[in-house]
């Protein structure tokens, strides 16, 4: 069985990789008395006595979703060996077993090893070792990958008709906005690797800011390399939503590429991935989503999630079932599973869940790849401006018959939300904003759930003296309540409204250091480390007594003339900052502080407000859920976006 259509390239590391980013792609044997070496990332070279395992992240080949989503039962691992060497072939099984599959020697030729999916149903992934015997030569592995043994079939569409295969090219789309170094550097990314260039047709740019990325000085070079691929369009800030909108419709309109790939201008990528993507769209029985696996750029060895869905019970997103977060490959690499007794220790970690596959109701669009032919049916994103886009149309998707999967070894470096302030800063206004649009589209029954969880966070909000927070919130529940009908006209509008109301607030005010600021004047006996472990139920409940107990009494405003504390934005919790009547927080990116002041009378008041309005979306939601609904084909069609596209 011959290998016909590479599906996933075995790739080295850049040059200068540290440790913990070459541990994503190869793994050294601890025996090994002399180091292997690589000139370029398709060829790895083996002194003698050596052994290397590619059982690694983006390496190793994720059987079992080839398995459950692709034509294939057979991928094909094929290589050039130089010298002699033996290959080692492994499996595992959705809990993490390895099983032997066979072994090669192979010496000075072309070695291509059938191998069959059908023993993973359930998860698993396939991998392989190369070790040198002593006393030989250097031996050097090359233009080795999983390979398909056949191009791909016909796909079989929800509705039960056929299209015919698609070709290995893709448009990738690239919002940007006033990162203008970002998206160039992402541009460079693009044309790095001449395989994946080759399959790129147009690389799309909505360009929403005043900082442009044509005015970098080594954006001419950028722009060469794609040999006239890039085309820029000019536009207001319309928010992720826009950007991502206006790439889909011109994707559509002036591009006949197959798929369509969306990622953000703030990442950094492995361009294998790309084509990866598109590999698993070909190849599969039928159209999908497929979307890209975020790796921690501020960590960039960890994980951030293996898979995401929405929780019914509150609609707000999290983890599929057995999905894994923050799992850091250079401590716990894909073959540590550890012991059965490891895992029913929350303390320990192992990587014995990733071996499971997980599917999943939507991918962030840090990378998602979409089938022309759902975008096609699917009509463009929601005119939401940033947030829950990305949810929503996998969704829509999904209720049509296009899953979405996220699919391992296909990645970005992005930066993980925890590392921003999203949740309290101009962004939370979209957060609840657009979380209640898409519960109102998709959410069935009754939103007590969701109006739960959201006075559960006003009430952290209070303790935590994020005023400004509350009061965006309160505009988003407004503009929720308003209905679907003016969508598209604040869609430019309301960060700015937004922004101008946060002003008046301390907590949304950032100066540049906390040595701007009096030296803190001291809160003794309020904890400000974490609160971890078995630890926490215990001391939870009494703190909290003593929370409510101060947040009931009005503040002493002598503290408002100098910081009792000094915080940084780990330290930050609701259980320290409800305890005092003024604190420094840091931004989340330690970029500044913003001085928070408690103010008993505002938070009242605020609080009021926000049951008032949980009130009536609780009475309205009937109707609301109503509308929305039927508003969905207006919100999402190509005539109302070009509309907004032509008043740029």
């Amino acid at each position: 069985m011959k290998a016909v259509d590479v599906l996933q390239r075995i790739l080295l590391p850049r040059k200068g990789e540290p440790h913990d980013v070459r541990m994503l792609y190869l793994i050294e044997s601890e025996q090994n008395t002399q180091r292997v070496s690589w000139p370029d990332r398709s060829r790895v070279e083996l002194p003698e006595g050596t052994e290397v395992s590619f059982e690694t992240y983006f390496n190793a080949f994720p059987a079992s979703y080839w398995r459950r989503w692709s034509q294939l039962d057979t991928v094909v691992l094929g290589m050039d060996v130089e010298g002699a060497a033996t290959i080692s072939v492994y499996r595992s099984k959705q809990d993490g077993t390895r099983i032997s599959v066979l072994n090669v020697d192979a010496a000075d030729e072309r070695v291509e090893i059938p191998l069959p999916l059908r023993n993973f149903e359930d998860g698993g992934w396939l991998w392989f070792d190369v070790t040198t015997e002593t006393g030989q030569s250097e031996t050097s592995i090359s233009n080795a990958g999983w390979y398909a043994p056949c191009a791909p079939g016909e796909q079989t569409l929800p509705d039960g008709t056929t299209i015919a295969p698609s070709e290995k090219k893709v448009a990738v789309g690239i919002p940007t906005f006033n990162r203008p170094r970002d998206a160039v550097n992402a541009l460079h990314a693009l044309a790095e690797d001449p395989l994946v260039l080759g399959a790129i047709t147009d690389v799309l740019m909505p360009d929403q800011g005043n900082q442009h990325p044509a005015d970098e000085p080594d954006f001419a070079e950028a722009e060469e390399k794609l040999g006239g691929r890039l085309k820029i369009f000019s536009q207001g800030n319309l928010g992720g939503s826009g950007g991502y909108s206006r790439i889909m419709y011109e994707a559509l309109h002036q591009t006949d590429a197959p798929f369509i790939l969306y990622m953000d201008d703030d990442i950094a990528i492995e361009p294998d991935s790309i084509l990866r993507a598109v590999q698993a769209a070909r190849y599969a029985k039928s159209p999908i989503l497929v979307g890209g696996q975020m790796l921690n750029l501020q960590d960039r060895s960890q994980l951030r999630t293996s898979g995401e869905q929405v929780n019914r019970a509150d609609f707000m997103w999290g983890g599929a079932p057995h999905a894994v977060y923050d799992h850091d490959f250079s401590k716990y690499p894909l073959g540590y599973v550890g012991t059965e007794e490891e895992d029913l220790d929350p303390r320990k970690t192992t990587s014995r869940p990733l071996h499971r596959r997980i599917d999943v109701e939507f991918n962030g669009w840090w990378m998602c790849l979409f089938p022309r032919v759902v975008a096609e049916k699917m009509g463009l994103p929601l005119p939401l401006f940033i947030k829950w886009d990305d949810t929503e149309y996998s969704l829509r998707a999904g209720q049509a018959g296009f899953p979405t999967v996220t699919w391992p070894g296909a990645a970005i470096w992005h930066m993980a939300w925890a590392d921003k302030d999203d949740a309290i800063d101009w962004q939370a206004y979209f957060h609840l904003r657009n979380r209640l649009i898409v519960a109102s589209m998709y959410l069935d029954g009754s939103p007590n759930g969701l109006l739960r969880s959201m006075l559960k966070s006003s009430y952290k909000h209070v303790m935590c003296m994020e005023y400004s927070t509350l009061a965006i919130q309160i505009e988003a529940m407004k503009d929720f309540l308003a209905g679907p009908d003016h969508l598209f006209g604040i869609l430019e509008s309301s960060l700015p409204r937004i922004q101008s109301i946060r002003k008046d607030f301390s907590d949304a005010q950032v100066v540049e250091s906390a040595a701007d600021l009096p030296v803190p004047t001291g809160a003794p006996g309020v904890p400000t480390h974490k609160i971890g472990g078995r630890l926490a139920k215990v001391k939870k409940i009494p703190w909290a007594i003593k929370s409510l107990r101060h947040l009931t009494t009005t503040e002493d405003r002598a503290h408002w003339e100098a910081p009792q504390l000094n915080l940084t934005a780990e330290e930050a919790r609701w259980y320290t900052l409800s305890r005092v009547d003024s604190a420094t927080v840091s931004t989340a990116g330690g970029t500044g502080v913003a001085f928070r002041k408690r103010d008993k009378a505002l938070a009242d008041d605020l609080l009021k407000q926000t049951k008032e309005l949980h009130k009536q979306i609780k009475e309205q939601w009937p109707e609301l859920t109503l509308a929305y609904r039927e508003a969905k084909p207006e919100l999402t069609s190509h005539d109302n976006w070009e509309k907004i596209f032509d008043e740029q």
